[in-house]
Protein backbone atom coordinates (compact mmCIF):
# COMPACT_ATOMS: atom_id res chain seq x y z
CA UNK A 1 0.00 0.00 0.00
CA UNK A 2 1.27 3.72 -0.74
CA UNK A 3 1.40 5.92 1.83
CA UNK A 4 0.49 9.48 0.92
CA UNK A 5 2.46 12.32 1.92
CA UNK A 6 0.65 15.59 3.55
CA UNK A 7 1.39 18.60 1.71
CA UNK A 8 1.31 22.09 3.63
CA UNK A 9 1.66 25.36 2.94
CA UNK A 10 4.73 26.69 4.32
CA UNK A 11 4.69 30.35 3.43
CA UNK A 12 2.46 32.94 1.69
CA UNK A 13 3.52 35.88 -0.19
CA UNK A 14 2.01 38.24 -2.63
CA UNK A 15 3.01 41.83 -4.69
CA UNK A 16 0.48 44.10 -5.83
CA UNK A 17 1.60 46.99 -8.31
CA UNK A 18 2.17 50.20 -6.67
CA UNK A 19 -0.33 52.07 -9.46
CA UNK A 20 -3.63 53.11 -7.33
CA UNK A 21 -6.71 53.54 -10.19
CA UNK A 22 -9.70 54.40 -8.43
CA UNK A 23 -13.09 55.01 -9.80
CA UNK A 24 -12.98 58.34 -10.44
CA UNK A 25 -10.27 57.36 -13.27
CA UNK A 26 -13.22 55.58 -14.95
CA UNK A 27 -15.22 58.48 -14.72
CA UNK A 28 -13.76 60.53 -16.78
CA UNK A 29 -13.14 57.72 -20.42
CA UNK A 30 -16.08 56.34 -19.72
CA UNK A 31 -19.78 56.47 -19.17
CA UNK A 32 -19.99 55.48 -15.44
CA UNK A 33 -19.60 56.77 -11.91
CA UNK A 34 -17.92 55.84 -8.30
CA UNK A 35 -21.30 55.09 -6.82
CA UNK A 36 -22.45 52.73 -9.86
CA UNK A 37 -19.21 50.83 -10.00
CA UNK A 38 -19.65 50.15 -6.36
CA UNK A 39 -22.82 49.21 -5.67
CA UNK A 40 -22.71 46.61 -7.99
CA UNK A 41 -19.26 45.63 -7.78
CA UNK A 42 -17.83 46.53 -4.76
CA UNK A 43 -15.13 47.56 -6.18
CA UNK A 44 -13.41 51.29 -4.88
CA UNK A 45 -9.97 50.64 -6.51
CA UNK A 46 -7.31 48.51 -8.07
CA UNK A 47 -3.50 47.92 -8.72
CA UNK A 48 -2.39 47.93 -12.24
CA UNK A 49 1.31 47.85 -13.62
CA UNK A 50 3.07 50.34 -15.03
CA UNK A 51 4.55 50.53 -18.34
CA UNK A 52 7.25 47.75 -19.02
CA UNK A 53 6.41 45.54 -16.29
CA UNK A 54 5.08 41.84 -16.59
CA UNK A 55 3.61 39.15 -15.26
CA UNK A 56 7.14 37.19 -14.23
CA UNK A 57 8.21 40.72 -12.53
CA UNK A 58 5.11 40.41 -10.31
CA UNK A 59 5.17 36.79 -9.68
CA UNK A 60 8.89 36.77 -8.77
CA UNK A 61 8.71 39.61 -6.00
CA UNK A 62 5.84 37.64 -4.54
CA UNK A 63 7.43 34.28 -4.67
CA UNK A 64 10.47 35.74 -2.58
CA UNK A 65 8.14 37.04 -0.56
CA UNK A 66 6.66 33.55 0.18
CA UNK A 67 10.02 31.37 0.12
CA UNK A 68 11.16 34.31 2.87
CA UNK A 69 8.25 33.52 5.20
CA UNK A 70 8.87 29.48 4.52
CA UNK A 71 12.54 30.05 5.31
CA UNK A 72 13.05 28.15 1.91
CA UNK A 73 15.75 29.29 -0.69
CA UNK A 74 14.55 29.31 -4.23
CA UNK A 75 18.18 26.49 -4.90
CA UNK A 76 15.33 23.84 -2.72
CA UNK A 77 12.47 24.13 -5.04
CA UNK A 78 11.79 21.31 -7.24
CA UNK A 79 8.66 22.31 -8.64
CA UNK A 80 7.62 25.45 -9.80
CA UNK A 81 3.69 26.07 -10.90
CA UNK A 82 2.82 29.53 -12.67
CA UNK A 83 -1.04 29.54 -12.72
CA UNK A 84 -1.82 32.40 -15.04
CA UNK A 85 -3.39 33.44 -18.66
CA UNK A 86 -1.44 36.44 -18.95
CA UNK A 87 1.95 35.12 -19.52
CA UNK A 88 5.16 37.73 -20.41
CA UNK A 89 4.90 36.13 -23.96
CA UNK A 90 4.11 32.94 -25.49
CA UNK A 91 7.22 30.99 -25.45
CA UNK A 92 8.76 30.12 -23.00
CA UNK A 93 6.01 29.98 -19.94
CA UNK A 94 6.05 32.27 -17.04
CA UNK A 95 7.64 29.26 -14.66
CA UNK A 96 10.57 28.77 -16.59
CA UNK A 97 11.14 33.10 -16.60
CA UNK A 98 10.53 33.01 -12.82
CA UNK A 99 12.89 29.62 -12.16
CA UNK A 100 15.64 31.48 -13.90
CA UNK A 101 15.06 34.83 -11.74
CA UNK A 102 14.90 33.03 -8.34
CA UNK A 103 17.86 30.87 -9.35
CA UNK A 104 15.73 27.79 -8.75
CA UNK A 105 18.68 25.79 -11.01
CA UNK A 106 16.78 22.25 -9.68
CA UNK A 107 12.98 23.02 -10.11
CA UNK A 108 10.74 21.77 -13.19
CA UNK A 109 8.58 24.83 -14.06
CA UNK A 110 5.83 25.38 -16.03
CA UNK A 111 2.39 27.29 -16.53
CA UNK A 112 -1.40 26.55 -16.03
CA UNK A 113 -3.72 28.23 -18.01
CA UNK A 114 -7.24 28.25 -16.49
CA UNK A 115 -8.05 32.01 -15.43
CA UNK A 116 -9.70 32.86 -12.45
CA UNK A 117 -9.25 29.69 -10.76
CA UNK A 118 -5.20 28.95 -12.02
CA UNK A 119 -3.77 28.96 -8.53
CA UNK A 120 -6.22 26.45 -7.11
CA UNK A 121 -5.79 24.21 -10.55
CA UNK A 122 -2.10 25.06 -9.39
CA UNK A 123 -2.00 23.41 -6.20
CA UNK A 124 -4.18 20.58 -7.09
CA UNK A 125 -1.50 19.24 -9.71
CA UNK A 126 1.22 20.45 -6.86
CA UNK A 127 -0.26 18.36 -4.39
CA UNK A 128 -1.10 15.40 -6.53
CA UNK A 129 3.11 15.95 -7.30
CA UNK A 130 4.59 16.02 -4.28
CA UNK A 131 2.04 13.34 -2.35
CA UNK A 132 3.94 9.96 -3.51
CA UNK A 133 6.82 11.96 -2.34
CA UNK A 134 8.41 12.73 -6.11
CA UNK A 135 8.48 16.53 -5.18
CA UNK A 136 9.50 17.53 -1.78
CA UNK A 137 9.40 22.00 -2.42
CA UNK A 138 6.73 23.96 -4.69
CA UNK A 139 6.50 26.68 -5.42
CA UNK A 140 2.75 27.75 -6.33
CA UNK A 141 1.75 31.27 -8.15
CA UNK A 142 -1.43 33.09 -9.17
CA UNK A 143 -0.76 36.03 -11.11
CA UNK A 144 -2.36 37.55 -13.64
CA UNK A 145 -1.86 41.08 -15.39
CA UNK A 146 -5.03 42.39 -17.14
CA UNK A 147 -5.20 46.10 -17.48
CA UNK A 148 -3.41 45.36 -21.00
CA UNK A 149 -6.32 43.41 -22.11
CA UNK A 150 -9.08 45.46 -21.29
CA UNK A 151 -10.83 47.81 -23.75
CA UNK A 152 -11.18 51.23 -22.11
CA UNK A 153 -14.10 52.28 -23.98
CA UNK A 154 -16.10 48.89 -22.38
CA UNK A 155 -17.61 50.28 -19.57
CA UNK A 156 -19.01 46.71 -18.58
CA UNK A 157 -15.37 44.99 -18.21
CA UNK A 158 -12.55 47.78 -18.05
CA UNK A 159 -13.88 49.15 -14.28
CA UNK A 160 -13.72 45.43 -13.05
CA UNK A 161 -9.84 44.27 -13.11
CA UNK A 162 -6.92 45.01 -11.59
CA UNK A 163 -3.21 43.06 -11.74
CA UNK A 164 -1.30 41.08 -9.28
CA UNK A 165 0.16 38.53 -8.20
CA UNK A 166 0.56 35.60 -4.99
CA UNK A 167 2.32 32.80 -3.88
CA UNK A 168 2.54 29.87 -1.76
CA UNK A 169 5.70 27.70 -0.73
CA UNK A 170 4.43 24.32 -0.17
CA UNK A 171 6.46 20.86 1.89
CA UNK A 172 5.35 18.23 3.57
CA UNK A 173 4.00 17.79 6.92
CA UNK A 174 5.96 16.81 9.42
CA UNK A 175 3.14 14.75 11.58
CA UNK A 176 3.57 17.74 14.49
CA UNK A 177 0.70 19.05 14.08
CA UNK A 178 1.05 20.76 10.41
CA UNK A 179 -1.79 22.06 8.49
CA UNK A 180 -2.48 20.18 5.50
CA UNK A 181 -4.06 20.48 2.41
CA UNK A 182 -7.05 18.50 2.63
CA UNK A 183 -9.06 18.56 -0.75
CA UNK A 184 -9.00 19.68 -3.96
CA UNK A 185 -11.82 20.23 -6.73
CA UNK A 186 -11.13 21.40 -10.25
CA UNK A 187 -13.62 21.55 -12.91
CA UNK A 188 -14.27 23.19 -16.56
CA UNK A 189 -16.76 22.98 -18.80
CA UNK A 190 -15.98 24.11 -22.50
CA UNK A 191 -19.48 24.12 -23.85
CA UNK A 192 -19.52 27.74 -21.95
CA UNK A 193 -16.22 29.00 -23.11
CA UNK A 194 -17.58 31.94 -25.04
CA UNK A 195 -18.96 33.43 -22.18
CA UNK A 196 -15.55 35.35 -21.40
CA UNK A 197 -12.42 35.14 -23.60
CA UNK A 198 -9.77 36.52 -25.26
CA UNK A 199 -10.93 35.94 -28.77
CA UNK A 200 -7.75 37.74 -30.67
CA UNK A 201 -3.72 36.42 -30.40
CA UNK A 202 -3.51 33.31 -30.44
CA UNK A 203 -3.80 30.28 -32.98
CA UNK A 204 -6.99 31.51 -34.36
CA UNK A 205 -6.71 34.69 -34.37
CA UNK A 206 -3.08 35.51 -34.63
CA UNK A 207 -1.54 39.04 -34.16
CA UNK A 208 -2.38 41.41 -37.14
CA UNK A 209 -3.48 44.75 -38.00
CA UNK A 210 -7.35 43.38 -38.94
CA UNK A 211 -7.13 41.82 -34.94
CA UNK A 212 -5.88 44.99 -33.58
CA UNK A 213 -8.56 47.05 -34.96
CA UNK A 214 -11.30 45.33 -34.55
CA UNK A 215 -10.39 44.99 -31.01
CA UNK A 216 -10.09 41.23 -30.65
CA UNK A 217 -6.92 41.34 -27.89
CA UNK A 218 -9.51 42.48 -25.11
CA UNK A 219 -11.80 40.50 -22.63
CA UNK A 220 -14.90 40.01 -24.04
CA UNK A 221 -17.62 38.68 -21.29
CA UNK A 222 -21.69 38.26 -20.93
CA UNK A 223 -22.05 39.41 -17.37
CA UNK A 224 -24.76 38.13 -16.56
CA UNK A 225 -24.43 34.61 -17.84
CA UNK A 226 -21.28 34.55 -16.25
CA UNK A 227 -23.00 35.92 -12.68
CA UNK A 228 -25.29 33.27 -12.58
CA UNK A 229 -23.06 30.23 -13.31
CA UNK A 230 -20.43 31.25 -10.79
CA UNK A 231 -22.98 31.21 -7.89
CA UNK A 232 -23.75 28.07 -9.16
CA UNK A 233 -20.77 26.39 -9.74
CA UNK A 234 -18.56 27.70 -6.81
CA UNK A 235 -21.59 26.39 -4.34
CA UNK A 236 -21.15 23.15 -6.01
CA UNK A 237 -17.90 22.78 -5.84
CA UNK A 238 -17.39 24.44 -2.49
CA UNK A 239 -20.23 21.68 -0.95
CA UNK A 240 -18.79 19.08 -3.09
CA UNK A 241 -15.39 19.27 -1.00
CA UNK A 242 -16.79 20.17 2.40
CA UNK A 243 -19.09 16.78 2.40
CA UNK A 244 -16.06 14.82 1.36
CA UNK A 245 -13.98 15.93 4.15
CA UNK A 246 -16.83 15.35 6.35
CA UNK A 247 -16.94 18.87 7.20
CA UNK A 248 -19.59 21.53 7.89
CA UNK A 249 -19.84 25.15 7.07
CA UNK A 250 -19.79 25.63 10.80
CA UNK A 251 -16.22 24.42 11.18
CA UNK A 252 -15.10 26.77 8.53
CA UNK A 253 -12.56 29.38 10.25
CA UNK A 254 -12.05 31.47 6.84
CA UNK A 255 -13.47 31.80 3.45
CA UNK A 256 -11.75 33.28 0.55
CA UNK A 257 -14.23 33.64 -2.77
CA UNK A 258 -12.99 34.36 -5.68
CA UNK A 259 -12.50 38.29 -5.94
CA UNK A 260 -14.96 39.26 -8.94
CA UNK A 261 -17.16 41.25 -7.60
CA UNK A 262 -19.04 41.52 -3.88
CA UNK A 263 -22.53 40.47 -4.99
CA UNK A 264 -21.15 36.93 -5.79
CA UNK A 265 -19.42 36.62 -3.13
CA UNK A 266 -22.21 37.54 -0.59
CA UNK A 267 -24.56 35.01 -2.13
CA UNK A 268 -22.07 32.16 -2.93
CA UNK A 269 -21.25 32.56 1.05
CA UNK A 270 -25.21 32.77 2.02
CA UNK A 271 -25.75 29.64 0.47
CA UNK A 272 -22.61 27.72 1.85
CA UNK A 273 -23.70 29.23 5.03
CA UNK A 274 -20.78 31.50 6.36
CA UNK A 275 -21.44 34.52 7.91
CA UNK A 276 -20.02 37.25 6.77
CA UNK A 277 -17.12 38.05 9.16
CA UNK A 278 -15.65 34.95 7.85
CA UNK A 279 -15.44 35.78 4.73
CA UNK A 280 -11.65 37.25 3.56
CA UNK A 281 -12.66 40.32 0.89
CA UNK A 282 -10.23 42.76 -0.83
CA UNK A 283 -12.27 43.22 -3.95
CA UNK A 284 -12.56 47.05 -2.94
CA UNK A 285 -9.15 47.68 -3.34
CA UNK A 286 -7.49 45.19 -5.76
CA UNK A 287 -10.62 44.53 -8.09
CA UNK A 288 -11.05 41.29 -9.97
CA UNK A 289 -7.09 40.12 -10.47
CA UNK A 290 -8.41 36.70 -11.72
CA UNK A 291 -5.58 33.85 -10.70
CA UNK A 292 -4.12 36.66 -8.15
CA UNK A 293 -7.01 37.07 -6.48
CA UNK A 294 -7.14 33.87 -3.65
CA UNK A 295 -3.38 33.64 -2.93
CA UNK A 296 -3.04 37.55 -2.47
CA UNK A 297 -6.38 37.42 0.29
CA UNK A 298 -4.53 34.82 1.61
CA UNK A 299 -1.09 36.59 2.32
CA UNK A 300 -2.99 39.16 3.65
CA UNK A 301 -5.07 37.45 5.96
CA UNK A 302 -2.01 35.58 7.37
CA UNK A 303 0.31 38.29 7.43
CA UNK A 304 -2.52 40.81 9.27
CA UNK A 305 -2.95 37.72 11.57
CA UNK A 306 -6.65 36.75 10.69
CA UNK A 307 -5.69 33.60 9.54
CA UNK A 308 -3.39 31.42 11.91
CA UNK A 309 -1.78 28.33 12.38
CA UNK A 310 -4.67 25.54 13.04
CA UNK A 311 -7.29 27.37 11.09
CA UNK A 312 -9.24 25.93 8.31
CA UNK A 313 -9.80 27.76 5.23
CA UNK A 314 -12.48 27.49 2.08
CA UNK A 315 -11.16 28.90 -0.66
CA UNK A 316 -13.32 28.92 -3.83
CA UNK A 317 -13.24 30.26 -7.43
CA UNK A 318 -14.43 30.10 -11.11
CA UNK A 319 -13.44 31.80 -14.12
CA UNK A 320 -12.94 31.53 -18.68
CA UNK A 321 -13.26 28.46 -19.62
CA UNK A 322 -15.68 28.02 -18.02
CA UNK A 323 -13.28 26.67 -14.96
CA UNK A 324 -14.14 26.44 -11.42
CA UNK A 325 -12.73 24.59 -8.28
CA UNK A 326 -12.26 24.60 -4.52
CA UNK A 327 -9.52 23.83 -1.92
CA UNK A 328 -9.92 22.99 1.50
CA UNK A 329 -6.98 23.61 4.02
CA UNK A 330 -5.77 23.38 7.47
CA UNK A 331 -3.28 26.64 7.78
Amino acid sequence: MTFLKKVTIKGTGSYMPERVVPNSYFEKIVDTSDEWITTRTGIKERRMIEKGQAMSDLATLASASALQMADISAEELDLIIIGTSTADMLSPSTGCLVQHRLGAKKAVAFDVNAACPAFIYGLAVAQKFMQDGTYQKALVVGGEIVSNRLDFKDRSTCVLFGDGAGAVVLGHGNGLGDGEILSTDIESDGDLWHLIHVPGGGSRLPASHEMINEGLQYVKMQGNEVFKHAIRTMVDSAKKIMSQQGITSDEIDWFIPHQANIRIMDVVAERLGIPSEKVIVTVHKYGNTSAASIPVALDEAVREGKIRKGDLVLANSFGAGLTWGATLFRF
